[in-house]
């Protein structure tokens, strides 16, 4: 008795697996150089709950992930900020972050030598 290979339907596993596959990547990135940022206290990068890394001013962190939703959580370590977003196949997602004053962290840095450091994300 012979085999016979029947075609299989158009949304079978392994198509779905191959789509997964033939995906580009998406590229996520988070830029610190906005001129209005202090300059100081590093800023923690997370993506979908797992830590990417910190970067100072001047700097920006890149990061390769699959395409689709995903969960970014920016923190000085005293504010932080939470955006979610959907990357497309071959996206650039791009994120400016700024470390910035407040109108009470000059007086209490003259009296206390320490003052709160506010957080301004924007995606670009």
């Amino acid at each position: 008795m012979d085999a016979v290979f029947e075609k299989q339907p158009a949304n079978s596993d392994a198509d779905y697996w191959q789509q997964i596959y033939d995906m580009k990547p998406a590229m996520l990135t988070v830029a610190r150089t906005d001129p209005a940022d202090v300059k100081q206290r590093q800023l923690v990068v997370y993506l979908d709950g797992g830590r990417l890394g910190e970067i100072l001013f001047g700097e920006s962190l890149r990061h390769e992930m699959l395409p689709g939703p995903h969960r970014i959580r920016i923190s000085n370590t005293l504010v932080w900020k939470t955006f979610t977003f959907n990357a497309k196949p071959g996206e650039e997602v791009r994120f400016e972050a700024i470390n910035r004053p407040g109108r009470l962290t000059y007086p209490m840095m003259v009296v206390l030598g320490v003052g709160p450091l506010w957080l301004t994300v924007r995606r670009l």
